[in-house]
Parts: C-alpha cells; structure tokens; sequence
C-alpha cells in the first residue's frame, strides 16, 4: 500500500536523483529501465534525511532490540552510519555501527572491519541499499559469518525490486530468507514506485518500459 511516508520517500529518491529512468545494467546483469543508485547522494541534508527513512523503520519493526549494525563496503558505509545517528537523534536509541574494507588492512590495526567489533550472540542489523538479485547478500553473510556467533536476522534496504533470485517463481528476498534466514525490510517497494508513478500523471512515457520489466522478472 502506498502510504504517505512511502509517498515522501519515493520524491525524496527522485528530488536527488537517486530513482532514475533510462537503460541500467544490474549486478545481476539485466537491463533494466528503472535505478536506485544511492551513491548519488552527496549532500548533508541528503543524507540526514536519508538516515531519518531508515531509522524510522528500524525502530517501527525491531526498536532496541538488536546490538550493532552492519554496512557493507562502499554503498553500505554512508548508509549505517546515517541511520546510527539518526537513531540517536530521532529515538534516543544508540547503538554502535561498523562496516568492511574491501580489501584488508595489512598495517595499523589490520583487519577488515573498522567500527564495532561484533562479540558471540550479538544481534546484527545489516543495512544495505537495494536487493536485485541477492548477489550483495551472499557476497556480505560470509563477512559476516567470520566475526564469530553472531545472529543476523534482520536487513534493512531502501528499495525491494521484487525480482526473481535463482530459483524461479522466488524473489531474491524470499531465497535469502530461506537460506540466510534473513528478513528483509524495504522502505519501498517497486509496486509502490509504480504506482506513485501511475497516479503522478508526469511519468506516462516511463510505465510501459517499468512494467514490461516487472512482468518479465519481478514476483508480484
């Protein structure tokens, strides 16, 4: 359902040109005519706001109950620590962040990680962008899977695409949840952007693109 918060996300993702239409190249390797590229945002009110969306949904669907989260390198980075500070700032819930290199320090300190070290039973949130495929979910579980007896239960994205994974007849996001048990939590959906779109009037020659797309790889 397209709420009014969904409603100001979607017009938030568009104002910073962030949802974009044209001819895009997944990393899953299909051509898509609609993209959600948050390394477009690039100012401090931006990415205050941004950090605002996500934490609104952590605290709606988990509150405090979770101990770190995570942010895989390099979307992943501006991503978790928004949504950290926000957290604070909006909720009065502090909760430490940490994110990967992608390729490992071999001086200083060392390590992969920079930020909180994850410790045996903690609940670790991972905070992420968008889900295609769930290439970016198998790549980011077995980092991970090495900090030690860890749970991660949760994934928090901007927007679900709704595609097909692996298996036909699943999305991405129901294959990691069977593998991974992971939940994942979108701010929006593309059934949501393409309706805010239907209902704008100023996106007619975007719908059939968008909707050919979704026919041929989205579950709906």
């Amino acid at each position: 359902m397209l709420t009014e918060s969904k409603k100001q996300f979607i017009e938030f993702m568009l104002s910073a040109d962030v949802l974009r239409f044209g001819s895009f190249v997944t990393k899953s390797g299909r051509t898509t005519p609609y993209f959600v590229n948050t390394g477009n945002y690039r100012t401090g009110e931006q990415i205050a706001k941004l950090g605002g969306f996500y934490a609104s949904l952590v605290q709606e669907t988990l509150g405090d109950g979770f101990d770190a989260m995570f942010g895989p390198a390099y979307k992943g980075i501006p991503l978790v620590t928004s949504t950290a500070a926000a957290l604070y700032t909006n909720y009065g819930i502090n909760k430490p962040y940490f994110f990967n290199r992608k390729e490992e320090k071999d001086h200083g300190e060392g390590g992969s990680l920079v930020g909180y070290r994850p410790m045996d039973g903690d609940r670790i949130v991972i905070i992420e962008d968008v889900i295609t495929a769930g290439t970016a979910v198998r790549e980011t579980m077995p980092i991970l899977a090495a900090c030690g007896d860890i749970r991660v239960n949760d994934m928090f994205i901007s927007v679900d695409r709704c595609e097909v994974g692996k298996t036909p007849g699943k999305t991405a996001i129901t294959e990691v949840r069977e593998e991974f048990g992971l939940r994942v939590h979108p701010i929006v959906d593309v059934r949501d952007i393409h309706d805010y779109l239907a209902g704008s009037g100023e996106y007619g020659h975007i719908l059939p693109a968008m909707e050919e797309y979704m026919a041929k790889y989205c579950v709906l």
